[in-house]
């Protein structure tokens, strides 16, 4: 079982920055891709970020240039650096495992809210 934790969401005035944090714990095994979606009201939720094992990434269009994902292996801690950041990023934004291409897991999510 893995767990995914959250944090760092929180109010920010357009053009600020935020930084998303996810702690994993439990059965994290090597070859895992790990991810940042997000899902704002009355939306589908979307893929904003990933990162592979290897640190591959791929960015949604709408964020390219704006949002890096990160991960630290070590401390099993993925983070999502936001910048530039716009009313149309609000949105609860979840944390994602991939473990071995076959189990999925999420986080509780975190909300971020850009004021106008």
């Amino acid at each position: 079982q893995v767990q995914l934790v959250e944090s760092g969401g929180g109010l920010v005035q357009a053009g600020g920055s935020l930084t998303l944090s996810c702690a994993a714990s439990g059965s994290i095994f090597s070859g895992n891709t790990m991810g940042w979606y997000r899902q704002a009201p009355g939306k589908q939720r979307e893929l904003v970020a990933g990162i592979t094992s290897g640190g591959r990434t791929n960015y949604a269009d709408s964020v390219k240039g704006r949002f890096a994902i990160s991960r630290d292996n070590a401390k099993n801690m993925v983070y999502l650096q936001m910048n530039s950041l716009n009313p149309e990023d609000t949105a609860v934004y979840y944390c994602n495992a991939v473990i071995r291409s076959t189990y999925v897991y999420w986080g509780q999510g975190t909300q971020v809210t850009v004021s106008s």
